[in-house]
Order: C-alpha cells, then sequence, then structure tokens
C-alpha cells in the first residue's frame, strides 16, 4: 500500500516501484531444426548480428541449449511465441523457453 502524507490540503503519494523482472530466453537443440534456420531466427526475431547468431546457434547444437538474451516478461514471451511461429510455419520443432533470472 502506498504511503500518504497530507500537507496543507495537499496529498502526496509515494509508491515503491520495483524494477521489472527479467526472463532469460533459450532456444533448444532438436535433431530436424537446421543450423541455418537457427541462424536466421536468430538475426530476424532477435536482430542479433550474423557473428553472435553462429555463436548462439553453436551453443544449441553443442550443449543443448543457447541463451539468446534476457528481457522483460512481455518481450521474452513475445519473442518465444514468434520462435515458435516461425518454426511452424516452415516445418520445424524448434523450442524456444524463457526461465525468470
Amino acid at each position: 500500500m502506498a504511503d500518504q502524507t497530507k500537507i496543507a490540503g495537499k496529498t502526496d503519494v509515494y509508491e515503491d516501484l520495483k524494477e521489472p523482472e527479467f526472463f532469460q530466453v533459450m532456444l533448444l537443440n532438436d535433431d530436424f531444426t537446421t543450423k541455418d534456420f537457427v541462424v536466421a531466427v536468430l538475426i530476424a526475431i532477435f536482430q542479433k548480428q550474423q557473428q553472435d547468431a553462429v555463436i548462439i546457434m553453436e551453443d544449441v547444437h553443442r550443449k543443448g541449449r543457447g541463451v539468446v538474451g534476457a528481457y522483460t516478461h512481455d518481450i521474452a514471451a513475445t519473442r518465444c511465441l514468434q520462435v515458435h511461429e516461425a518454426a511452424r510455419k516452415s516445418g520445424f520443432p524448434l523450442r524456444c523457453v524463457m526461465e525468470q533470472v
């Protein structure tokens, strides 16, 4: 609840503001999605540079998951949805998940 202070007929309201929570977005490896498609998704949806996209794609391939970045909840959820839609349209089972940081 906000603290209120009344001075000369005016009420000042003080609210406790919190920094937004961040969520780590990760791509998960599978045996069917091509490396080229993963790189294309990283460039198109996450605005990664070619070199960064290749590094993340190699993490997905070698480690089973690759961290794309940390975003607020709404942005992370939207990007995951965009990945799933793009993968579905292209016939790939690429998965994207988000975890609270």
